[in-house]
Order: structure tokens, then sequence, then C-alpha cells
């Protein structure tokens, strides 16, 4: 699973498997391609997984100003192949490498992705829901178990 780090001309793909889950989903035109790029290069940083030379699995890109997952997901065709682990876990790692003590993010309740977070050690935080609907989740640096400490 060759993972590496994303850059804008993963644009395309990564709007391709954004726009293909169907939890989670977003309205096509509620981010920009500038704002992707930013988070890309100017906040923070991302990953993908790239099966062969432009075809991404999936793509997690993380906030370094305040240790937000912003995005993470996983082409539906290709769920349970581990790829959201890869990416999930190296997100992870850098945010802590960036000095965070604590990582959040949000994610549509009752998803998978809920599912996913909870078994990878995320707790919801007890204020429940942001402005999206999303759940809010957090992940604190003494509680983090790489994924082969994890069941």
């Amino acid at each position: 699973m060759p993972l590496r780090q994303a850059t804008r001309d993963d644009t395309a793909e990564i709007w391709r498997v954004r726009y293909a889950v169907t939890e989670n989903t977003l309205t096509p035109g509620r981010i920009t391609d500038a704002e992707l790029h930013a988070y890309l290069e100017d906040f923070g940083r991302g990953w993908v997984v790239e099966l062969e030379p432009g075809r991404i699995a999936g793509f997690s890109i993380g906030d370094a100003r305040d240790g937000h997952i912003w995005a993470m997901f996983v082409d539906p065709a290709l769920h349970g192949r581990g790829y959201g682990r890869q990416l999930h876990d190296v997100m992870v790692d850098w945010l802590f490498a960036q000095g965070h003590q604590r990582l959040d993010l949000g994610t549509q309740p009752g998803s998978r992705a809920e599912a996913f977070y909870r078994r990878a050690g995320w707790r919801p935080l007890a204020d429940g829901l942001d402005a999206h609907g999303d759940k809010l989740f957090e992940l604190h640096r003494e509680d983090w178990k790489p994924h082969a400490a994890n069941p």
C-alpha cells in the first residue's frame, strides 16, 4: 500500500474519493480547491494511498495549527483493506509530532467512520455535535496506541 504525502496534483483524485462516499457526504463546491490546497501546503499536511500513478484509494488531511483531522476518506469500493487505518495512523503520528497533546475531529453520528474512530481509541466529547451535525471526538497523546496495539 504505497503511502505518500499528498500534493495539489492529487486534487482531482481527492475530490473523486470525497464525492464517492455515501456517509459524511459533502455538497460539491462547499470546499474550494484553494481551501484544499491551503490545508495541504499552508496549515497542515495530507497523505494518500496511491494504488497506481494517478489513482488513489483514499486520503487524510490534518491541520497542524490545532491538531484537527480535517478530512479522511477511503473510496467505498475499497473499504476493509486497511487503507483507512494506514491513513489514520500516519496522520495521528504526524499531528502528535507537531507537539499537540490532544487531537479532535468530527464525523457523522452512527456512521462507519464513527465506529472506525472508536475502535482506534477516539472518545466522544460530552458536548455532542458541531454546527454541521457531526459528532465530535478527541484523542489524547497518552491514550494513543499504534495500530498493532489496538484490537
